[in-house]
């Protein structure tokens, strides 16, 4: 695009261009664009643009530094920049930074409805509502008209402190604000009926969708069924996944996750097999999510050839995974109370696949191996192939096994 001598661009092209660029390329083809953009078109809106990709990826620091370099630019003119600082002080739980960015923004500009809905957002987190309704005040005052975001962040605000009353206001609020043209504002009316227990609210609800639009999309399903899962009415829910099942054309394994994941925390762990083979018979994809709930339903059950086979498969699903700490911990957990090594030693050949060992993870393998009696095959040389450190409680495990009768679980690939 901008090789082209014959067109004219604007900063506006390169912020756009800038965007698209992330998006398909990443950061930091991002950041190297924007290095190269003119110094004359490299103004607000590329510099906005740069920004909005820092806070997409979660880099806060250097959405920070562009944002003091934007200030001395006296690029800071609307509340759109502080906007998207705010949004990710918010994801990411830094909420003692929103009350500095409201003030630094006041300094400069107005706030607009983002900024009070993202400040009511911080004091849902902290359950306060005191400081919710001053700022909600605050925005009314303002002449800013507030929108369906305002009232249903307040609702789902007054029904956790259980100020029904209000909750209930605000919600017809929402209410009043759904309409085609903002379709979202019905799932969200979904979800509030869903939390009040308001189940006529939510059949009314659904009903009116169905009236409106010719079709409901793969979210707004999800957002019933989970609905009717919440109210216990697992027999409209089923119904309603069939009649998803018979029009959906993306076949989104989130929408059945939501059925499967009723039955397991049901304890219905037969129902919930062979509602995965049905899935994949309907050309539905397994995906990590699934095979976890499988994982955790098995292992709430102890089965733990299933646990494992299950878990195996979730890896097996993600090109790279973020291990989850607290699954590791339950499994060995169950198969170190069992005394279970040949379990022990194959959830550490899955999570070496994975690219995931550890010294915890040795630990509690040798833990096992305590329980059960036995004396782990040449333990310290396994763990230097896999660049693990030994540290003082492995020394002491491997001690204290050493003295115990050799392990005979000769049929697993214990070095690669």
């Amino acid at each position: 695009m901008t090789k082209q001598s014959d067109i004219k661009l604007v900063p506006g092209d390169y912020a756009v261009h800038l965007d698209l660029i992330a998006k398909i390329r990443g950061l930091n083809s991002a950041e190297k664009f924007f290095e190269d953009i003119p110094d004359k078109m490299r103004d607000y809106q590329a510099c906005s643009a740069l920004l909005h990709v820092y806070v997409q990826n979660k880099s806060i620091s250097k959405a920070e530094a562009l944002m003091e370099k934007m200030s001395e630019c006296g690029f800071l003119k609307n509340a759109l920049p502080y906007n998207h600082m705010l949004s990710v002080y918010v994801a990411n739980g830094q909420l003692e930074k929103v009350a500095e960015i409201i003030q630094e923004l006041k300094k400069k500009t107005s706030p607009d409805v983002v900024t009070y809905n993202m400040w009511l957002t911080a004091c849902a987190s902290q359950n306060d509502v005191e400081t919710a309704e001053k700022v909600f005040m605050e925005l009314k005052k303002s002449k800013l008209d507030p929108d369906w975001v305002t009232y249903s962040t307040l609702t789902n605000l007054y029904i956790k402190k259980e100020c029904l009353e209000k909750a209930a206001y605000t919600l017809k609020e929402v209410e009043k604000r759904a309409s085609k043209k903002n379709r979202v504002t019905y799932s969200s009316l979904l979800s509030l009926h869903a939390n009040m227990k308001d189940k006529d609210g939510l059949h009314r609800t659904w009903n009116k969708m169905k009236s409106v639009f010719n079709k409901m999309n793969d979210a707004e399903y999800n957002c019933m069924i989970s609905s009717l899962v919440k109210l216990g009415e697992f027999g409209g829910a089923e119904n309603l996944y069939n009649e998803w099942e018979s029009v959906s054309a993306t076949r989104d394994s989130r929408v059945s996750n939501i059925v499967l994941a009723s039955y397991i925390n049901r304890n219905q762990m037969e129902d919930a097999e062979n509602f995965c083979q049905r899935m994949v018979q309907k050309g539905i994809t397994p995906c990590y999510t699934t095979w976890e709930l499988l994982t955790c339903g098995h292992l709430k059950t102890e089965q733990m050839e299933k646990v494992l086979e299950n878990f195996k498969k979730a890896l097996c699903s993600v090109r790279k995974w973020t291990p989850d700490k607290r699954l590791i911990g339950d499994i060995f957990k169950n198969l170190e109370e069992r005394g279970d090594i040949e379990g022990a030693e194959k959830l550490l050949v899955i999570l070496r696949d994975a690219g995931h060992v550890s010294t915890m993870i040795y630990n509690s393998l040798l833990r096992t191996y305590a329980k059960a009696g036995k004396m782990p095959v040449i333990i310290e040389e396994r763990m230097q192939k896999d660049n693990v450190e030994l540290d003082d409680e492995t020394h002491k495990l491997i001690q204290t096994t050493s003295t115990m009768c050799v392990s005979e679980v000769s049929s697993l690939p214990i070095l690669k």
